[in-house]
């Protein structure tokens, strides 16, 4: 009886694991293990296939018109269409259907065609090229048919085609080097090591011979962890067991440098590795306008059935009298006269129901779609926010957020530093690496995860300028070099060069990896002479406490001075260990990296019993230099009105320097501080209060809107508060009160110019923006980070903005837009978010509008036909109306609108303060649209109904039928709107004349040629000659321009009043800008009119 499954789960629980774990075990090259060693249980994992397209061909019709019929619009216009079907209305089902048809088709296409892509990619990628090992010797096969427990050979400059287990390397020294730039954006080297028992496998044959298990977890995407543990069996003895960790794996998607080839085993393949399984979406971001269009949707909604119910009712009042309800010439059936009441109500209520639902304007989210897809070209296509120096330039991730734009032992120190790091050396003059050594006697790339490892490893090698020599202690100004220069690792041993240059070898025994919780690594070396040392860097708030000995309090008065320089600081440590020491040591991170179950918190646990009772060394000091123009960018924020809210990891000094060398703090700016070493003087409850007197009894509240920004009239406030004191007022109260220290922080925060939120973990940074989220002002928060430690809030922001900088790309991957530099954050606001804003504002406003002056004269017209449900306009009209008379222009405009010239936004930054917090979608102003339109069709239907009544209008005395009634509303209606949307235009082009001219023709044109030709395809001619019999007419010609004066003079008299007596700061500048010579405005002819080129403002 084999007894080997009850050995495996047996040897499970006696080796600690007190619960089953949720594992896999994987074998190397699909060999079984040993007889007896363990049961032989194979496991059911996916092929390396790859799929991030969203449909297929036998899905994509019922799946796509499902998710399209869950907008709420799309679904109402189904309901209508269906009740024209059914029941008899008084327009056809076309007049619905077909707008509802082109919106779900245009969409269809475009999610269709971009799902296209993805499948295109998919295929390109299933089907690359792979090298596995099989049987001795190298096979190739396509990407998608690898295996969990293949072996596989990657060269480099390839990417790993599935999640590996590092097993040989082609270097010596069983390492590797990667760049996970297509993971998590980081663009730096990170150096991989193979499992020790496996390193010296490099050949085919060596590694068909390889007999072994890993067991490791299920898949998971966090992409910076990995539990296991590999069994690498030989003939005679026991398993060796080795434990494998993040740094043994080897990711799909990353790519191999600097390393001829490796060999791997396959254990995630297909969407089972953790690139595929990072591939979930984002939460949907809605931005303020999309929620005031269905906010303004609803109320239009009630509108409509307010007056389909006014109309029943009246129609039911109109009946009452039998003559009206059966007249001579229409009388009912038996059938119709036995027809339940409240069913004949009800069918009636939908009829006017579908005869008004074109105030619904289902052609306005197609509009705006368009609108965002094509303005979004507008920021990529910007020149100026092109950086030449690393040729990036801005990236648009999402376009439906673009209006939301408009948020004494110093050798051994010296020696500490050139061992304390994880940097790998690469020989050569050319090499991927991003720094080269200045070593005299060779040329060689230092290679590492963190630029600041690299500067400080150069910075103890380098020639000494007269500001070190000076600060250096007077036994050693006469050296010129610092004199330590690290060369390699080889052989599992570091080498460096010393100032007599000498080569010093120590062996690397284990490292203790860096790691944002602990804020420090350590290294155990074993020099020639057989001493051991632990070397700790890491920052002071975590060296400090680990301190018994050495010149805590001068390097500690040395690293704040250098941290209010701006200077980002390090402090080093070391301990010398003794042999039963390391062994111990040893044998506590031996079990800690064994274990399959929490072994994160066992290494934690470890490394906190190995770092302590240190010698202090010294201090290091890097100098992070503020980007091009931040300063500048800072300023013109605060001036626009933005609230700006600055959360770093970096300590306060640090932190605060950096804010007064951008400007966001100023010499009279008043700190107040809410910190840790504040609150053990005094109760997080009394410092709260204390600051919230202070702020109000010097009257420091601020007189421009809360989280806005500076006002110059008042006390300048800055606030400090860091990541332990967040702590204590996010966490809810003992009594259970969880909002009473928020409101009152968020209190004082309103009244501060800005804050300084430092020591912030990226959970904190997102927790800060969420918190001002939903504060009671409901502010935009904008979140710009340029880091992994970023990604947090930029996503919980309403925008986020990555910036491709040194940090990785991962910000800017799960961004919504991405910008080269910090300075181009400037532009993207104060003219593209203006621009955005001003445009979409504006289209939303005038599709409600012209769907008012649509529908409001077919409401009144009921009153003249007897509530018969009769229709004022032709089927064409109501179909065309939305689609193609009216809808160009306002699409061109919500594109190319300038209603300032560019330069002049980047110079008033003020200027945004006019759209801030939705100025342009406010009730107010929505309802002012909303009137306009009654007014205007009030106009069209009674200064039509007044001028032809009972009077004969054609030359041989013949009168308008309701036809041409109905078209000669219409027709004024359709030249109202579009001129009224030429006078709100500043910035006129060819292309503005062409399109809003264009379409007044093309409407002409449209209704000679219906009204003109008897289609044979029509069951009815009843347009036929109506509308040239209705231009015949000299009455008619006289209405038309005199209704369409009277229809715009309001508007006109309105904006006339406002702008001389209550102008507004863009008002000012637009007046002013009139005032110019038309060349001053001119675009410049080498720049694209697609482009955003400089406007030509319209004289008022």
């Amino acid at each position: 009886m084999d007894c080997s499954l009850v050995r495996t789960l047996v040897h499970r629980y006696c080796a600690g694991e007190e619960e089953c774990v949720d594992s896999r075990t994987v074998y190397v090259g699909h060999r079984e293990p040993p007889p007896g060693a363990e049961a032989y249980i194979p496991q059911r994992c996916p092929d390396n296939r790859i799929v991030s397209s969203k449909y297929t061909f036998w899905n994509f019709i019922p799946k796509n018109l499902f998710e399209q019929f869950r907008r709420i619009a799309n679904f109402y216009f189904l309901i209508i269409f269906l009740v024209q079907l059914i029941i008899d209305t008084p327009t056809s089902p076309v007049t619905s259907g077909l707008p509802l048809f082109f919106v779900i088709t245009v969409t269809a296409i475009k999610q269709g065609y971009e799902d296209w892509l993805r499948h295109k990619a998919d295929s390109a990628v299933n089907q690359c090229p792979v090298h596995f090992v099989q049987h001795g010797r190298l096979v190739r096969k396509q990407s998608r048919k690898l295996r969990v427990g293949d072996i596989v050979m990657v060269k480099e400059d390839e990417t790993f085609p599935c999640d590996l287990i590092f097993l040989s390397s082609s270097r010596v020294d069983g390492t590797c080097h990667v760049t996970t730039a297509s993971l998590d954006g980081e663009s730096s080297h990170k150096t991989h090591y193979a499992v020790q028992d496996t390193k010296g496998f490099h050949t085919e044959e060596d590694m068909d011979s390889l007999h072994a298990t890993i067991e490791c977890e299920q898949p998971q995407p966090d992409l910076y962890r990995f539990v296991g543990r590999i069994n690498v069996y030989s003939d005679l003895n026991d398993p060796v067991v080795r434990p494998l960790g993040s740094e043994n794996l080897l990711l799909r998607g990353a790519t191999l440098k600097n390393t001829e080839k490796i060999f791997g085993v396959a254990i995630y393949t297909g969407m089972e590795t953790k690139m595929a399984l990072n591939y979930q979406s984002k939460s949907q971001k809605r931005s303020a306008v999309e929620k005031s269009m269905n906010v303004f949707l609803i109320v239009y909604l009630c509108i409509l059935i307010s007056k389909a119910l006014i109309n029943t009712v009246m129609k039911y009042v109109w009946q009452s009298e039998p003559f009206r309800d059966e007249p001579w010439y229409n009388q009912k059936t038996e059938a119709e006269r036995q027809r339940n009441l409240f069913l004949r109500a009800f069918t009636d209520f939908l009829a006017f129901m579908v005869l008004f639902n074109y105030i619904i304007p289902v052609s306005m989210y197609v509009t705006v779609e368009m609108q965002k897809f094509l303005g979004s070209y507008f920021i990529t296509w910007d020149e100026e926010m092109f950086d030449e120096e690393t040729g990036e330039g801005p990236l648009v991730n999402t376009s439906d957020l673009n209006e939301e734009l408009g948020q004494e032992r110093e050798e051994l120190f010296f020696r500490a530093v050139c061992l304390c790091h994880t940097i790998q050396v690469k020989d050569g003059d050319e090499a991927d690496g991003p720094r080269k050594s200045p070593d005299s006697g060779r040329r060689c790339v230092y290679i590492s995860a963190s630029p600041d490892e690299v500067a400080l490893v150069e910075g103890v090698q380098r020639e000494l300028t007269p500001r070190d020599i000076k600060q250096l202690p007077q036994s050693h100004t006469a050296r010129k070099r610092l004199g330590f220069t690290y060369l390699r690792l080889k052989d599992n041993y570091m080498e460096l060069q010393n100032r007599g240059n000498d080569i010093e070898r120590f062996e690397l025994l284990e490292i203790l990896s860096f790691d944002s919780v602990r804020r420090r690594m350590s290294v155990i070396v074993k020099s020639a002479t057989g001493e051991i040392y632990l070397f700790c860097k890491g920052a002071d708030s975590s060296i400090f406490p680990r301190v018994i000995e050495g010149k805590v309090d001068q390097i500690r008065s040395r690293v704040e001075r250098n941290a209010v320089e701006g200077l980002r600081t390090l402090c080093v440590a070391y301990k010398r260990l003794i042999q039963e020491e390391y062994e111990g040591i040893c044998k506590l991170l031996q079990a800690a990296k064994v274990a399959l179950q929490d072994r994160e918190r066992k290494l934690a646990e470890a490394y906190e019993q190995i770092e302590k009772d240190l010698i202090l060394l010294g201090a290091t000091a890097v100098e992070d230099r503020l980007q091009e123009k931040a300063a500048d960018t800072i300023e013109a924020l605060q001036k626009a009105g933005i609230k700006v809210w600055v959360l770093t990891g970096d300590k306060m000094e640090t932190a605060a320097a950096a804010c007064y060398a951008c400007k966001l703090f100023r010499r009279n700016t008043q700190l107040l501080e809410v910190t840790t070493k504040r609150l053990e003087e005094q109760s997080l409850h009394d410092v709260l209060f204390e600051l919230s007197k202070t702020i109000l009894h010097c009257g420091a509240s601020l007189t421009r809107d809360n989280f806005s920004g500076l006002s110059a009239d008042t006390q300048d406030y800055g606030l400090i508060i860091d990541g332990a004191a967040l702590s204590l007022i996010m966490k809810p109260r003992e009594d259970g009160s969880s909002s009473s220290y928020r409101e009152l922080f968020l209190d004082i925060c309103r009244n501060c110019s800005a804050v300084l939120c430092c020591r912030m973990a990226p959970l904190q940074k997102a927790q800060i923006v969420k918190l001002i989220k939903f504060s009671k002002e409901r502010p935009i928060t904008l979140a710009i980070g340029d880091g992994a430690n970023d990604v947090s809030m930029i996503l919980e922001a309403h925008v986020g903005i990555g910036i491709v900088g040194k940090e990785g790309r991962q910000a800017a991957r799960n961004s919504d837009y991405a910008i080269p530099k910090f300075k181009h954050l400037k532009k993207m606001l104060l003219v593209h978010g203006h621009f955005y804003y001003i445009r979409i504002s504006e289209l939303v406003q005038y599709f409600f509008y012209k769907n008012v002056c649509f529908i409001f004269p077919q409401f009144l017209y009921q009153f003249f036909c007897g509530f018969s449900q009769q229709t004022l306009y032709d089927t064409a009209y109501l179909t065309l109306y939305n689609i193609s008379f009216t809808s160009l222009p306002v699409l061109l405009y919500s594109l190319m609108e300038q209603h300032v010239a560019m330069d002049t936004l980047k110079r008033d930054p003020a200027l945004y303060r006019d759209i801030a917090k939705n100025a342009l979608l406010r009730w107010r102003v929505f309802i002012y649209w909303t009137f306009l339109g009654v007014f205007d069709a009030l106009v069209f239907f009674f200064g039509a109904y007044f001028m032809f009544e009972n009077t004969t209008v054609t030359s041989n005395g013949q009168m308008f039928g309701n036809w041409t009634f109905g078209t000669l509303v219409f027709t004024v209606m359709v030249f109202t709107v579009t001129l009224k949307l030429a006078l709100d235009t500043h910035y006129w082009t060819w292309i503005n004349h062409v399109v809003i001219w264009g379409s007044l023709l093309f409407y002409v044109v449209f209704s000679l040629l219906w009204g003109g030709i008897i289609w044979p395809f029509l069951n009815y001619q009843r347009m036929y000659y109506v509308f040239i019999q209705m231009l015949s007419s000299g009455p008619a010609w006289l209405a038309i321009v005199l209704l369409v004066v009277v229809s715009l003079l309001p508007d006109v008299l309105k904006k006339v009043l406002c702008r001389q007596l209550w102008p507004s700061a863009t008002e000012k500048v637009q007046r002013s800008s009139s005032r110019r010579a038309p060349a001053d405005a001119a675009p410049s002819p080498d720049r694209p009119l697609l482009m955003d080129p400089e406007p030509r403002p319209r004289r008022e």
